[in-house]
C-alpha cells in the first residue's frame, strides 16, 4: 500500500517539476501533475536508451522529468496546454 502512495507522490512531483519548465504550471492541478509525471517517466524510460542514455541512480529523476517536459510540449502541440 504504502509503495503506491509514494509511487503517486513522486509521479506529481517529478510533474509539478516539468509543469514548471514548461510555464504550464497554472492551468494543470495535482490529477494532471500526477498523470503527466507518471505517464512522462514512463516516456523518459523508453526514451533514454534509445538515445544512449544510461539512467542510474539521481540520473533516473533527470530522465523522468525530461520525459514529461517531452509529454508536456507534445501536449502543447495538440492544444491542450496553451
Amino acid at each position: 500500500m504504502m509503495s503506491w502512495i509514494v509511487f503517486l507522490v513522486i509521479g506529481g512531483v517529478i510533474g509539478w517539476l516539468a509543469s514548471l519548465v514548461m510555464k504550464t504550471n497554472a492551468q494543470m492541478g495535482w490529477i494532471a501533475n500526477i498523470l503527466v509525471g507518471i505517464f512522462g517517466s514512463a516516456l523518459g524510460a523508453w526514451l533514454a536508451p534509445r538515445l544512449g542514455i544510461a539512467a542510474g541512480g539521481a540520473m533516473v529523476y533527470v530522465v523522468a522529468v525530461g520525459g514529461a517536459v517531452i509529454l508536456l510540449f507534445l501536449l502543447k502541440l495538440i492544444g491542450i496546454f496553451k
